[in-house]
C-alpha cells in the first residue's frame, strides 16, 4: 500500500531542487531592475510526496521525517498537511498545527481557511473565520462568501442572513457571488418573493447578476412547473447582456420533461444552437434520463449514438444514466460492456459507475463478474456500499467461491464495515455444513 510504505528521503532535500531544474539563482539585480517572476512554480519535495500518501497519520510521520533530515518546512508544507488532515476529519491535529503556525508568527493565506471551512461544521467555521486575523491573514470577500456558503449549505440560513446583514459593518462589500449564495438560500426555503428582493437589491447596488443568478431563479420556476415565467427570465437575460449557457437550457428542458413535454424539450435542445449555445452532454443527459424513466432504454442508446455522431464526447454522467437504466432493466451484463466501452474511450468511471454495475450484477446473480468489477473498483480507489459487500459475500459463498468470499470479507474488515443480520444467518447455515472452506470463513468472521 502507498500509505504503508516507508519512503527513502533525500538527506539534503534542497539538492532535489537542482536535480529537478529549479536551482536557486545567484544573480544579483542591477539598480532599478525589476525582479522577474520564475516561469514555473518551484517544486517542493515534501508537498509533492505528501499528496501521494493516503493515510493521514503517515502524512504526519512524513512531515517529521523531513524535518529530522534537515528540511525546513514553510507555509506550503503546513498547508498541504492541513488539507490532508482536514479531509480525514482529524480536527484536533489541524488545531495543533494551526496553533504552531500562530506561535511562530507564520503568515497564512486565505485559501487554506476557505478550504478548512468546507470540512469544519458551520459553528467551527464561524469560529475559525473570526480567528483568521490572529494568523496574519487578511479576510476578504472570498472568505466571507465561503463562510456564508457553508452556513447556507448546512441549513443555518438564519445565521447566514444575519451575517449577510452585517456585511458592510464588517467591512465587506457584497459581490455577485454573495448575492447568489443568498438567492440560493431563499429558494431552498421556497421563498420566491425573498429571492426576488435579493435580485432587486443586486440591481440597486449596481451588482451585475450572473448566469448563475438567473439559473438559480429559472431552476426554481422549472421545478415548480412555471415554465412561462422561466422563459420570461430567459428573455430578460438576453436583454441584460447575459447569454444563457447549457445549464440554463438543461433546467428548462427538465421543466418541460416534468410536464411530459419531451418533444418540446428535444426541440429546445436543437434550437439552443441558434441562440448561440451549443448542446452539451448535460442537455443530452436530460433527455436520456426522461427516456430511461419511461423504460425506453433503446432510445437512450440512440441518443448516446447521436452525441457521438455530433462529435460530442459523452462524460461520466451521461454513461452513468445509460448504465443505471440498463441495470434497472436487468441488463447488467450489457451495462458491464458500457463500462468497458467508456474506459476504452478515455472516460474514467467514478464511484457511482462501479456501484451501479456491481449492484446490478449481484441482482442478476452473476457474482463472479461482480467480483471482477469490485476488484477494478478497489484498484481505482473507490468503495462499494456495505450492502454490496454483504450481497457479494453471500452470493460467492452460495456459488461455491469460498476464496472470493474471504477476499471480499477482508476488504470489508479493512474498511471497518459490518455484516448485516441476514448475511450472518446465511453464513451460519453454510458453516453448519462439512465444507472446511466455509468453516474457515466462519472463523475469520468471528475473529473479526
Amino acid at each position: 500500500m502507498i500509505c504503508g510504505r516507508r519512503k527513502t528521503i533525500n538527506p539534503n532535500p534542497l539538492l532535489h531542487y537542482a536535480n529537478n531544474g529549479s536551482q536557486f539563482h545567484t544573480h544579483k539585480p542591477r539598480p532599478n531592475e525589476r525582479p522577474t517572476r520564475p516561469k514555473f512554480r518551484r517544486r517542493i519535495p515534501f508537498v509533492a510526496e505528501v499528496k501521494t500518501v493516503e493515510d493521514p497519520e503517515e502524512a504526519v510521520s512524513l512531515f517529521h521525517r523531513y524535518k529530522e533530515h534537515g528540511f525546513r518546512h514553510y507555509y506550503p508544507s503546513y498547508a498541504a498537511l492541513l488539507y490532508k488532515l482536514a479531509r480525514s476529519r482529524m480536527f484536533d491535529a489541524v488545531e495543533t498545527i494551526l496553533a504552531h503556525m500562530k506561535d511562530t508568527d507564520m503568515q497564512c493565506r486565505e485559501s487554506v481557511f476557505i478550504a478548512l471551512f468546507q470540512y469544519y461544521g458551520p459553528q467551527k467555521a464561524v469560529e475559525l473565520f473570526n480567528r483568521m486575523p490572529q494568523f496574519n491573514c487578511v479576510r476578504t470577500i472570498q472568505s466571507f462568501n465561503a463562510l456564508l456558503n457553508v452556513l447556507v449549505d448546512n441549513d443555518r440560513f438564519d445565521e447566514a442572513n444575519d451575517v449577510f446583514g452585517r456585511s458592510y459593518a464588517m467591512g465587506f462589500r457584497p459581490n455577485t457571488v454573495t448575492f447568489n449564495i443568498m438567492t440560493k438560500g431563499w429558494l431552498r426555503k421556497g421563498e420566491w418573493g425573498k429571492a426576488c428582493e435579493v435580485f432587486d437589491e443586486m440591481l440597486q447596488k449596481r451588482v451585475q447578476p450572473s448566469v448563475v443568478t438567473y439559473n438559480s431563479l429559472i431552476g426554481f420556476l422549472c421545478r415548480k412547473g412555471d415554465l412561462d415565467k422561466a422563459m420570461v427570465l430567459l428573455e430578460d437575460m438576453g436583454q441584460k447582456g447575459r447569454r444563457a449557457n447549457e445549464v440554463t437550457y438543461a433546467l428548462l428542458m427538465e421543466g418541460l420533461c416534468s410536464l411530459e413535454k419531451y418533444d418540446e424539450a428535444k426541440k429546445l435542445m436543437f434550437d439552443m444552437a441558434y441562440r448561440g449555445c451549443k448542446p452539451q452532454p448535460v442537455n443530452f443527459g436530460v433527455l436520456m434520463n426522461d427516456l430511461g424513466k419511461r423504460g425506453k432504454v433503446e432510445e437512450v442508446k440512440s441518443l448516446l449514438h447521436e452525441m457521438k455522431k455530433r462529435r460530442l464526447k459523452p462524460d461520466v454522467v451521461t454513461f452513468n444514466i445509460l448504465i443505471n437504466y440498463l441495470c434497472k432493466e436487468g441488463k447488467a451484463v450489457e451495462a458491464y460492456k458500457v463500462l468497458f466501452e467508456m474506459q476504452i474511450g478515455g472516460c474514467e468511471p467514478n464511484a457511482a459507475t462501479y456501484r451501479m454495475v456491481v449492484d446490478g450484477l449481484c441482482r442478476i446473480g452473476d457474482f463472479e463478474m461482480g467480483l471482477r468489477v469490485l476488484n477494478a473498483m478497489l484498484t481505482s480507489r473507490h468503495c462499494p456500499r456495505s450492502e454490496t459487500f454483504n450481497c457479494l459475500v453471500v452470493g460467492l459463498l452460495k456459488s461455491g467461491n469460498i476464496d472470493g468470499a474471504c477476499f471480499v470479507l477482508e476488504q470489508m474488515e479493512k474498511r471497518k464495515l459490518e455484516f448485516d443480520l441476514v448475511s450472518w444467518e446465511t453464513i451460519i447455515k453454510f458453516a453448519c455444513s462439512e465444507d472446511k472452506g466455509v468453516t474457515e470463513l466462519m472463523t475469520l468472521l468471528t475473529s473479526s
